[in-house]
């Protein structure tokens, strides 16, 4: 850490003067503890004073991974922003912000909703600008895009497998044990817990609660079209 003071979190006294909406939260986040936030929060700190932003919080999250969903500082800047405490969000770069494209997306569907203004420095992308507000649309086809191709990979993959005759999904539960399931179904009234302790556990839970449910439902309704003849 250089030799200012960086205080994550904390909230700064509003400087006199300015108009409304341009109450700005500064956001930063590095990988390890060894790593500095000073180049971030220079860059934002200039960029908001060329534009005439009013920093009022800076959040900084130290040792955690972009992939992280449990990041402290961002969770409480987005508190901040749905208290409607703040009107502008700063961040250095979407990386250092988004985990993936799909929470890139939704972040910034909620931003718009709450009217908080979103700007990126270094990808050059602030959404009160035409090009930001087409970059926001672009990067929702992206996501859209991304969603679909892992969809195709996915359906292609189990297509190929299945044409080469190999079976996909849990393995079948063999006939010999599924005539056991149904024996002790039909005719004891353990729990499906005990039935499968009975059996060793050869099958899941789910699977005996499954033929357990089918076999005394259907011995259920055999006895009552006995008793009905």
């Amino acid at each position: 850490m250089s030799a200012k003071v960086f205080h994550s979190g904390r909230k700064r006294a509003r400087r006199p003067g300015r108009a409304n909406g341009t109450r700005t939260a500064l956001y930063l986040r590095v990988s390890t503890a060894d790593q500095k936030p000073d180049l971030q929060y220079d860059g934002l700190r200039g960029y908001a004073a060329r534009a005439g932003l009013d920093v009022v919080r800076d959040y900084c999250d130290v040792a955690v991974s972009g992939r992280r969903e449990g990041r402290p500082q961002l969770n409480a800047l987005m508190t901040a922003a749905r208290n409607q405490e703040i009107d502008c969000v700063l961040v250095w770069k979407f990386d250092r912000f988004a985990r993936s494209t799909r929470h890139l997306l939704v972040a910034l569907e909620e931003f718009e909703h709450l009217g908080v203004r979103f700007v990126s420095v270094q990808d050059q992308i602030d959404t009160d600008s035409p090009m930001g507000r087409a970059m926001f649309t672009i990067i929702g086809a992206m996501a859209e895009l991304e969603s679909s191709l892992i969809s195709e990979r996915v359906t292609a993959g189990m297509r190929a497998a299945e044409a080469r005759g190999r079976h996909l999904g849990r393995p079948a539960t063999s006939p010999r044990i599924v005539s056991e399931i149904e024996a002790l179904a039909t005719s004891t009234n353990l729990s499906i817990r005990a039935i499968q302790k009975r059996i060793v556990s050869r099958a899941s839970r789910s699977i005996v609660g499954e033929i357990t449910k089918r076999a005394r439902t259907t011995g259920t309704q055999v006895q009552m079209g006995k008793e009905c003849v």
